[in-house]
């Protein structure tokens, strides 16, 4: 436990007493773990069609162009509605954003079920849309999450896992359609696929909707660190939401991290809508192992994430370990780029190389901006960084089409691993601001 000499302020004119003790409860572990396993869910339906884009274009009689909407359409929507969806986070609490959207991602895989016909493309399509715009109310939910429930020695290590669920479903995206529905079969045996596929979502998503009403609770009844004390009391004066976004937009250093923090995002977006295109243009009728290869450089982002975020707890060099995590993921990029000919094996291990480093970051960059933005809202800074990823990856994926269909994959890697030294360049340039941990050093005196 630790000591909050400070008197927490909730509500309007209400006051709780003086709180002697910030304590964290067991429950924590559970609300992280629900939270975890919803994320995924809908995580794991990015890529549902993209990575199976053959198939789908075969069956539903589409071009290639609408199957990498399937996967851009989760980046367009989420741009508008982020800012109704961070208000909702900011004022309304963690329990009402998750059971919103929990709702919609049910709804809309359902929905995706009466799809299964190969003139329902658009029924897909909505779905899939209703599922993508549920969004909003996951990806900035892992850092107020952490902040809420856990203590200054593991919110960055909770932050992780958080993160964890998000990168546990685009693997599962990437594995399971190329297992569950095979190329080079009939129509009738597509239909029975596709059918299996969206029926067993449908029925985890419905499973997952009971279980949030039953045990997603929105924070404990003692905050768990002295900055969540000072944020409980800030928040007790209500500040308006757009001078919240205000103030961030005048913070130069995290607007710094915003576009770095981007255009890493955007890049890896882009590769992973066109990766089943990638791998299959080197290795003809690869699909399965272009679904295992994005699995790779998931499961690999998701070890790099863990690591991260106890390097995060353990030393607290939060700018530091983003400039080198940033770095190696330009490393990644340059060798995945020169190896993708040099034999499936040889791309499983750079896949994993790429995977580590680069979406790796994803928790590394909400702590930092968690730390150079502090008393502002978790929710209002990830917010805007996943805002600003997608605006990135929707550039980045039509730019790396176009010159994948043009020019071939080496120079549309070539493109993106300037972006990404771009990026590097712009990390260094950040002032290592951590009014967070100014916070808490501050209560220990």
């Amino acid at each position: 436990m630790n000591n909050c000499n400070e008197e927490a302020n909730v509500g309007v004119g209400g006051a709780l007493p003086k709180i002697e003790k910030c304590k964290v409860y067991k429950i924590r572990w559970l609300v992280l773990a629900i939270f975890v396993v919803y994320s995924a869910s809908n995580a794991m339906q990015w890529v549902q069609y993209s990575i199976i884009s053959e198939v789908i274009t075969n069956y539903y009689k589409v071009s290639t162009d609408w199957v990498n909407w399937t996967s851009m359409i989760y980046m367009v929507l989420y741009i508008p509605f982020i800012f109704p969806g961070s208000y909702i986070l900011d004022k309304l609490g963690l329990r009402v954003s998750v059971i919103i959207g929990i709702i919609g991602t049910c709804a809309g895989s359902w929905i995706k079920v009466g799809s299964v016909h190969p003139d329902r493309f658009w029924v897909g399509f909505l779905g899939h849309s209703i599922v993508a715009l549920s969004q909003v109310f996951i990806l900035s939910v892992p850092a107020r999450l952490a902040a809420v429930w856990f203590g200054p020695s593991q919110v960055s290590s909770a932050c992780s896992i958080g993160v964890f669920g998000n990168q546990l479903g685009v693997a599962i995206g990437f594995l399971l359609p190329p297992m569950l529905v095979k190329i080079e079969t009939s129509v009738e045996e597509t239909t029975k696929d596709l059918y299996v596929m969206f029926i067993a979502m449908a029925i985890f998503t419905t499973v997952l909707l009971i279980l949030i009403l039953i045990f997603f609770k929105d924070g404990p009844p003692t905050p768990p660190s002295f900055a969540q004390v000072q944020t409980t009391q800030d928040d007790g004066e209500s500040e308006s939401f757009l001078i919240s976004v205000k103030k961030l937009m005048m913070n130069s250093s995290y607007v710094l991290l915003l576009a770095a923090y981007g255009i890493n995002v955007g890049v890896f977006y882009a590769i992973s809508t066109l990766l089943s295109q990638i791998i299959t243009q080197h290795y003809e009728g690869a699909l399965e192992d272009a679904g295992r290869i994005g699995l790779v450089i998931v499961c690999a982002g998701m070890v790099g994430s863990v690591v991260c975020g106890i390097v995060l707890d353990k030393f607290h060099k939060f700018k530091e370990t983003t400039l080198v995590v940033y770095a190696f993921s330009l490393v990644g990029m340059v060798i995945f780029t020169f190896t993708l000919d040099k034999g499936i094996a040889v791309v499983y291990v750079t896949a994993a190389l790429l995977g580590f480093f680069m979406t790796g970051l994803l928790p590394v960059g909400f702590e930092l901006a968690a730390e150079l933005t502090y008393p502002e809202p978790e929710g209002t800074s990830a917010g805007l960084l996943n805002a600003g990823s997608q605006l990135f990856g929707i550039i980045f994926t039509i730019v790396y089409s176009e010159l994948f269909y043009s020019l071939g994959d080496v120079w549309s890697n070539v493109v993106m691993s300037a972006m990404l030294l771009l990026g590097t360049i712009l990390t260094a340039c950040i002032h290592s601001d951590l009014r967070r941990q100014a916070a808490q050093m501050s209560e220990k005196k």
